[in-house]
């Protein structure tokens, strides 16, 4: 995998670790920015991890353009060599699937969508070769997902699904995009599914809701106290279905401040994934509910 190099203006340099995204082109960015945060290169201002590439931002006054492009290939050379494995954590999210708030919105915008006469839910099913919605959520739901950047906007993550590439669910964004999208509204877009972590503008598909807020500025959620952002890359998400009783409860627990996410810290390895997903992805599975 031969990662290109480019400097964007005189502060930047851009690095495509793979011209498509693969757990290996994942894995590979997130090692060297890893290494470079570690390493504490003088003049490095900024490190920026995305799906299948990363950019470091820089002062040119502290350290030659030239001298850090040096360091970020040595550190590309040293990735090659490493065991893929990382520390991380599996976090479980609720998810109200076909929920009233999504459904609500996505039917004033029908005529930005492919399928104008269904649901996101119904469209999503049918392009990915599956019966009903109730297959779809079982298929989105039953492997795990690995959140591979966070931005967009704050807090929001991006989900790669942890399947063969010939099981990951695809669909296409909306043909133009919505100027709204419910808060916390499960998303997908490409091969990616995400968290909207505000209301806003939109155009992935929009499957259903969390009642688990992902993103406090103001740190007053108990979970979101240190950082006000609950995702970071390499995290590892399962969607849980929930009913709309559960989901009312959840975000009542929210409210009195006594909801507490599952989240179980777990050794990832590339490798023995590669070598039995099935079999890895239920091996994940039982860390998060204790078996």
């Amino acid at each position: 995998m031969q990662t290109r190099f480019s400097f964007g203006g005189d502060e930047h340099i851009f690095a495509e670790v793979g011209e498509a995204m693969s757990l290996e082109a994942f894995f590979k960015s997130l090692f060297i920015t890893n290494a470079v945060r570690d390493a504490r290169i003088k003049g490095v201002t900024e490190i920026c991890p995305a799906n299948a590439s990363y950019q470091v931002k820089f002062d040119p006054d502290r350290i030659k353009p030239d001298d850090l492009l040096a360091e970020l290939k040595r550190l590309d050379s040293a990735s090659e060599k490493s065991e893929p494995v990382i520390k991380t954590r599996i976090i479980e999210i609720p998810v109200l699937y076909n929920d009233p708030w999504t459904h609500e919105t996505l039917m004033r915008f029908r005529e930005r969508h492919q399928n104008p006469d269904g649901t996101d839910l119904e469209y999503a099913a049918r392009i990915n070769g599956l019966d009903s919605v109730d297959a779809f959520i079982k298929a989105h739901s039953s492997a795990p997902w690995f959140v591979s950047m966070v931005g967009f906007v704050a807090g929001l993550p991006f989900l790669y699904q942890m399947v063969e590439r010939k099981r990951q669910l695809q669909a296409p964004k909306y043909l133009r995009p919505r100027t709204d999208t419910p808060k916390l509204t499960v998303g997908h877009g490409g091969c990616f599914s995400c968290i909207y972590s505000v209301r806003g503008a939109g155009g992935y598909q929009m499957f259903g809701i969390t009642p688990m807020p992902i993103y406090d500025p103001n740190q007053t959620i108990s979970y979101l106290r240190d950082f006000m952002c609950l995702f970071k890359p390499g995290d590892i998400v399962k969607w849980k279905p929930i009913d709309r009783a559960a989901y009312d409860a959840a975000v009542a627990d929210v409210d009195a401040g006594r909801f507490a996410p599952v989240i179980r810290d777990v050794s990832f390895s590339l490798t023995e994934f590669n070598r039995d997903i099935d079999g890895y992805n239920r091996k994940l599975d039982g860390v998060l509910h204790g078996r």
